[in-house]
Formats: structure tokens, C-alpha cells, sequence
């Protein structure tokens, strides 16, 4: 699977840090869907074709790990990077009990997206 194939579906509300993303994203030759909310998100999944989910955790409405229980309870198990800009220890130990493939620190570097998202290719692959 190329980056060309792979996907990434970035959920932000925050629109500079969205629009950074995907200009990052597609530098890289990943395709990009952006969604300002969990919400919006979900609006779309039957027309989404996202390989991998970028979220952030503190969204207005429902927060990135709810999003991701709610998409494994629905049987939609796609490998979720989350990010936060204030981590603490309960809230990684949550993101990591809902499966998250990858806990980003905000601001985060391009290398470390990127293992990120190799990461996510790997959970994806398996």
C-alpha cells in the first residue's frame, strides 16, 4: 500500500492545526479528509475512505475517545493516532484502553507523525 492509498482522515477543531496537517499530509503523498468534529465525522463514514483516523482527544462534542469506542462498538475498526495538547498520564493510559495506535504531544514533529503513521499501516496490515 503506497502513501497514495493510505488515507488519513484528520479530525481537529482547531482549523489552522487542521489545514498545517494536511499540508504536512499531503507533502508526504497522503491523501487527506478533514472533519472539524467527531460529528462531522461521522456524517460521512459511509462515504469516508479513510485508512486511519489523526484525532484530536478534546473536541467540542464528542471527544476523540469517545469517537473511537463508539466506531469499535459499531464494528468500524480503523487504527486512530490521537493527539492532544494537554497530556497527562490517565488521559494516554485512556486513549491507550481504547486501542489508539499512536499518542501525540502537540506540537508534535514530522518524524514523529510519521512513526505514527507507520505505525497505523502496521495495525492496518495485521
Amino acid at each position: 500500500m503506497t502513501n497514495q492509498t493510505y488515507v488519513v482522515a484528520v479530525i481537529e477543531d482547531d482549523e489552522i492545526l487542521r489545514e498545517t496537517l494536511r499540508s504536512l499530509l499531503t507533502a508526504h503523498d497522503y491523501p487527506v479528509e478533514l472533519y472539524e468534529s467527531a460529528e462531522a465525522f461521522l456524517a460521512a463514514v459511509g462515504a469516508s475512505k479513510a485508512s486511519c483516523l489523526l484525532v484530536d482527544i478534546h473536541l467540542d462534542g464528542i471527544s476523540g475517545i469517545d469517537l473511537g469506542r463508539g466506531l469499535a462498538a459499531a464494528g468500524l475498526r480503523l487504527p486512530i493516532i490521537y493527539m492532544t495538547g494537554s497530556p497527562d498520564e490517565t488521559l494516554r493510559a485512556r486513549a491507550m484502553q481504547a486501542g489508539c495506535v499512536a499518542f501525540l504531544t502537540k506540537p508534535f514533529t514530522p518524524t514523529a507523525l510519521d512513526e505514527a503513521l507507520s505505525a497505523a499501516r502496521r495495525r492496518s496490515l495485521s
